[in-house]
């Protein structure tokens, strides 16, 4: 039994020493009523502390959860966070950059979903930037095993926002049910429906049309599963979505064009990608392993094959671990293949 009364120290330079490990930490805090420090926060990073995104992530955690927090700055390095109650209700939190509006979502979704009622969020910032899930692979891959073991949750594009210019928004619907229910995940079942998807915004739509052709070649498939489009945002940007939808589980593979990086480059990382998934055999992706993490360890229970876990999926593990009396068993079952189970 945890005591929710002391204040747990972390170590943000430990592991791989991020933002997630913030982002966990609010999260579980909020879940648990358990307060913390993090101290050395983003010390791995080039530029170590408190970036805005990370901030609009703390300012949101304290919102939610009336929250009592110390070292709140750009830069901070250190933060103590003590979690009041968590309020259902309608929040609108704006990053204010490019940074991702998604791991804001990500930071204060845990306890909204155990909450007493439904709330109602809007975001602004980042929905689609290389350093964070997009908006399609939560929508498409996660939340819907979310929905399997309870909790509803749906999400409505406004506008795109690429790096570096942002502006991006969306809304999130959140009903809650409490207990989660485990899942388990072995199995992807067949491949039901595959597309790669290229969006380009403020560019040529032809960069889009290469890249879906590079990456439906690498992959062997069909012109039948390929399409470009340009959308709207408040900048150029460009990302190229390799979706497999299989009967267990639905997976999401994306690439972001970069200035002086071909689009043939962009989509061919994105193809390695779903083609080291299809060739695991196994249905979780290395960074949905990472979003099913806190699901599980609240549902006290489940589990799901991936491939070999990162170092960013461990530091969760780790981290998730100091707030809930949970264990977290890692165990190669394949050439890349991996069970991760979660017991109580």
């Amino acid at each position: 039994m945890t005591d929710s009364h002391q204040t747990i120290t972390i170590d943000g330079s430990a592991g791989e020493g991020g933002g997630q490990v913030l982002r966990t930490a609010l999260s579980m805090s909020l879940v648990t009523g358990r307060p913390f420090v993090i101290e050395n926060i983003r010390a791995n990073r080039r530029q170590p502390g408190l970036k805005r995104q990370h901030l609009t992530s703390v300012r949101a955690a304290a919102e939610v959860g009336r929250a009592e927090v110390e070292g709140a700055e750009l830069g901070s390095r250190r933060l103590a966070f003590t979690p009041g109650e968590v309020e259902p209700s309608e929040y609108h939190f704006r990053v204010g950059s490019a940074g991702s509006a998604t791991l804001v979502l990500q930071t204060v979704l845990p306890p909204l979903i155990g909450a007493e009622g439904p709330s109602r969020l809007t975001l602004e910032g980042g929905t689609h930037n290389p350093w964070a899930p997009p908006l399609d692979f939560l929508e498409k891959a996660f939340l819907p095993i979310l929905a399997r073991m309870g909790p509803q949750v749906t999400v409505t594009l406004g506008q795109h926002g690429f790096y570096p210019a942002g502006g991006g928004s969306f809304e999130v619907e959140v009903r809650p049910q409490r207990p989660l229910k485990p899942i388990e995940l072995s199995e992807r079942g067949r491949v039901v429906r595959r597309q790669v998807t290229a969006l380009v915004s403020r560019l040529p739509v032809a960069i889009a049309e290469r890249e879906v052709k590079t990456a439906g070649r690498k992959l062997g498939w069909g012109a039948d599963c390929q399409a470009a489009r340009q959308v709207d945002s408040a900048g150029p940007g460009n990302v190229v979505m390799i979706e497999i939808e299989s009967e267990q589980v639905t997976e999401v593979f994306t690439g972001f064009g970069q200035k002086g990086v071909p689009a043939g480059r962009v989509a061919a990382g994105a193809a390695r990608q779903a083609r080291r998934y299809l060739d695991a055999r196994v249905p979780v992706g290395e960074h949905l392993a990472d979003q099913l993490l806190i699901p599980l360890a609240l549902a006290g229970g489940g589990s799901f094959r991936t491939m070999r876990p990162t170092q960013h999926t461990r530091t969760n593990v780790e981290v998730i671990c100091r707030f809930v009396g949970v264990a977290v068993g890692i165990e190669q079952v394949g050439f890349d293949a991996w069970e991760v189970r979660v017991v109580r």
